[in-house]
């Protein structure tokens, strides 16, 4: 009979040992062999996910690098409110989402740096919703913000930097099924392209500036399929290329400004093959070069 027991207590053991938290934690001096608990932290993020449950939260104690991630369950990560728990990569992703058809993944208060040889900061490749909130993304060759799904779902993306990326601080690339993005109160500076609403993609923004990068700050252009929509409001472009372009490929793509300030760019609005610009109200272009192809003035 007491072995029976004894048997019974380390079964027990084992089962919760192997459970996994609503809550995990990680720590620059934590250990990925802990438990991931306040008191035992993990060390990087890759080695919390596995001990945190569907839907739950992992949550930094203090400034470090936690490493780059691949996020396959609904999950919230949290660096902490006035620290910097970053995501620090070479050669690779940051934080790759690839999670099922009814996850919604948070990113939030977390710093992405590529240090010149990273790929993409984020990249969205599957799930419901993704969340990027007060999060800094810079250094990667690729985009800041890549998202390319098959299966559509919504962006949304708040008090966020952007910055020195190689080719778009946000980019919307994708196949079959429109993605809805929306951008508040965010930075995209420095980059090739700020703000890039490409194949299958629609994007809002508002309150929010695009500028100094190096080609386009605001670009409508689906490049092998459609349609793309931007959609900006009460934001600003400027020292860039171009402030704003819709078109380019021939694909229809669309841009509808509201509010929209253009502000030293070579060219403020420019329209190429398949693209049309719609200013709704008022705007403000004090920039040399005027719209070509299609310009409308809903009345």
């Amino acid at each position: 009979m007491r072995t029976i027991k004894v048997f019974a207590v380390v079964l027990l053991w084992a089962g919760l040992a192997g459970a996994q938290a609503s809550r995990t934690w990680v720590s620059g001096v934590g250990d990925d062999a802990n438990p991931c608990s306040r008191t035992a932290p993990c060390k990087t993020f890759a080695g919390a996910i596995s001990k945190t449950a569907a839907g739950g939260e992992i949550d930094a104690l203090d400034p470090a690098g936690y490493g780059a991630l691949t996020i396959t369950k609904a999950i919230t990560i949290d660096g902490g409110g006035g620290q910097v728990a970053s995501v620090l990569v070479s050669g690779t992703n940051g934080i790759v989402v690839q999670a099922g058809p009814s996850d919604v993944v948070i990113l939030r208060n977390l710093r992405f740096n590529g240090i010149g040889t990273g790929i993409n900061g984020i990249r969205w490749l599957a799930g419901k919703a993704l969340f990027v909130e007060s999060c800094y993304i810079f250094g990667f060759t690729n985009n800041g913000i890549d998202i390319a799904k098959s299966d559509g779902g919504k962006a949304y993306i708040t008090d966020t930097t952007v910055e020195n990326n190689g080719v778009s601080g946000l980019q919307s690339r994708n196949t079959v099924t429109n993605v809805q993005t929306t951008v508040d109160n965010s930075r995209f500076e420095n980059n090739q392209f700020g703000i890039a609403s490409e194949d299958f993609s629609r994007i809002s923004v508002r309150h929010s500036d695009t500028s100094g990068n190096s080609s386009v700050g605001l670009l409508s252009e689906a490049v092998t399929a459609g349609p793309a929509l931007l959609d900006v409001y009460d934001s600003t472009s400027s020292h860039n290329n171009i402030g704003l372009q819709a078109g380019g490929s021939g694909v229809t793509s669309v841009a509808d400004i509201t509010g929209l300030a253009l502000f030293d760019n070579p060219q403020g609005i420019v329209n190429n093959a398949g693209g049309t610009t719609n200013t709704f109200h008022t705007n403000y272009n004090t920039n040399t070069g005027s719209p070509n192809g299609t310009f409308i003035t809903p009345q």
